[in-house]
């Protein structure tokens, strides 16, 4: 990173990077909200889907967020490369799209579960993980996407991806998580 590292490493410095960010990630998370109101009824409709939701969004940022560590140390490091053919930002992203098809079918079992045993379920079991697993595929392909764009978007703001990119990654992975199981439900359900 460029310029004086003990600027950056106060508190003012930090605040001063951070503050409008999380600023703006604030109206994100508000609008993810409102966008989840909106689906209420069919949550209500389906309990195993209000047991999903919490869930999806929290691994999908949780995925997100491995990735942003991994690629800030390889920032921190001097060897990330933006480069498309680059094999360790390409194994990286392949990675996380790999642990995502092999979470979210538990996920969504055990969403299925809990409904079970807590009141019934509408839902059948198929459809809870088929739900849960095309979900997450979608979301950890966004998530590398969000990743990336937020890991070079530092990079060439100066700022330090320690900071930055986890945050937004995860804000941004819950507004998306909440859109994109929506979509899936009403595609499948």
């Amino acid at each position: 990173m460029a310029g004086d590292r003990s600027s950056t490493w106060t508190v003012r410095g930090i605040a001063r990077a951070m503050l409008p960010l999380l600023a703006v990630l604030t109206v994100v998370e508000v609008g993810s909200g409102l966008v989840l109101d909106t689906f209420e009824n069919q949550l209500l409709r389906y309990p195993a889907l209000l047991v999903l939701v919490p869930v999806i969004i929290g691994t999908a940022g949780n995925l997100g967020s491995i990735l942003a560590a991994r690629l800030s140390t390889a920032f921190h490091l001097g060897t990330l490369s933006f480069a498309p053919d680059d094999d360790r930002l390409l194994g990286n992203a392949v990675a996380t799209v790999a642990l995502a098809l092999t979470t979210f079918p538990a996920v969504g079992a055990s969403a299925w579960l809990v409904t079970l045993v807590v009141g019934g379920t509408e839902l059948g079991f198929g459809t809870v993980v088929l739900v849960a697993t095309l979900s997450g595929a979608v979301l950890a392909v966004l998530a590398v996407v969000v990743t990336l764009v937020a890991t070079y978007a530092a990079y060439r703001l100066q700022l330090d991806p320690d900071d930055v990119v986890i945050p937004v990654v995860t804000n941004v992975c819950d507004v998306l998580g909440v859109l994109v199981l929506f979509g899936v439900v009403r595609v499948l359900v």
